[in-house]
């Protein structure tokens, strides 16, 4: 009901009738003020006038259940949303539901915290996770396909998170294959996909994403590397609203995938947003690195990358890097 009476409360210009929302969820008047100090504690700033109703006169950067189903558009991506003030790895907590199933572990619920202690990055690598200023946000899936599909996901998401931050910011990202996101040359954002499956069968996928969000400021080690929205815009974002964006775009690219099951139909527009595309980059295998020229991606999500020989390759991500010859990108 708090949700619903938010997302009712964003959408209504003017006052929202106390009566009508009791006579909507069948709930006393008591019921519908005790909902609506709540959200007050929670930074929210409304009005209450006698004979008129509710009114949301301001919403500040507001990360909550509540807040994040209020905004979110699509059928089944981010629908339902389990919220943690400070967990120690979303993917942890989807992965869990994902294992004991039930309604938090049903397709397209979304695990989101404030804070993570022990947030991870790909191949095992931390991921910086301060408190109140990004987004740590994990989707559990049940897909349909076979296993040896699942690593297109990643892209998928990568293309999702690009698009969510140009609605919301205006900004223009690029994609670092297979599973960053690139803003000025810098990191603004990190995919980690995991999976449990059978030989033939997927049990789930979680699909986890990080975005530097409001830092004004990044540890020494990193600050080279990484960037945030606000630092480029010179101003804070609000984080739910781009958790939104970026499942209401995820929910389209998925469904797009799920025709075909392949990139086929994704692969136009995930290489136009490539980085790497048409770059000389260096490609770093396990005991083995190669210079070579990136064309981008295949159906399969494979980088197509041409050797110094002339000898046209797939890259496969697994336990490959791809930099740009002269630096990150």
């Amino acid at each position: 009901m708090k949700s619903e009476i938010l997302r009712l409360l964003k959408e209504t210009d003017g006052y929202l009738s106390g009566q009508q929302l009791c006579s909507q969820f069948l709930v006393s008047r008591t019921a519908v003020w005790k909902v609506m100090e709540q959200l007050k504690k929670e930074g929210y700033q409304i009005e209450a006038v006698r004979n008129k109703g509710y009114r949301l006169v301001d919403c500040p950067d507001v990360m909550s259940r509540a807040e994040i189903e209020s905004l979110t558009k699509g059928r089944w991506a981010g629908a339902k949303v389990v919220y943690y003030e400070e967990t120690d790895s979303t993917n942890n907590r989807a992965k869990e539901a994902g294992e004991k199933g039930g309604e938090q572990g049903a397709h397209g619920t979304l695990f989101v915290a404030g804070r993570q202690s022990a947030g991870k990055g790909r191949r095992g690598r931390g991921w910086e996770s301060p408190a109140g200023t990004s987004i740590y946000m994990t989707i559990l899936l049940h897909p349909d396909i076979h296993p040896v599909k699942a690593p297109g996901l990643t892209l998928l998401m990568a293309v999702a998170v690009t698009e969510g931050i140009r609605r919301c910011t205006g900004l223009s990202c690029k994609i670092k294959w297979p599973n960053d996101v690139i803003l000025h040359g810098k990191k603004v954002c990190g995919i980690l996909t995991e999976m449990s499956a059978e030989m033939d069968y997927i049990n789930y996928v979680v699909v986890g994403v990080g975005i530097n969000v409001n830092q004004e400021t990044f540890p020494q080690e990193i600050e080279e590397r990484a960037v945030s929205l606000r630092q480029e815009l010179g101003q804070s974002v609000r984080r739910s609203e781009l958790i939104a964006a970026v499942m209401e775009e995820f929910e389209a690219c998925y469904e797009t995938f799920l025709k075909t099951e392949d990139l086929s139909g994704m692969r136009e527009r995930y290489n136009r947003l490539l980085v790497n595309r048409n770059q000389e980059v260096k490609v770093l295998e396990p005991g083995n690195a190669y210079e070579a020229h990136a064309l981008g991606i295949n159906d399969t999500g494979e980088l197509l990358v041409r050797t110094r020989d002339g000898q046209e390759r797939a890259v496969y991500a697994g336990e490959v890097s791809v930099r740009g010859v002269y630096g990150y990108v």
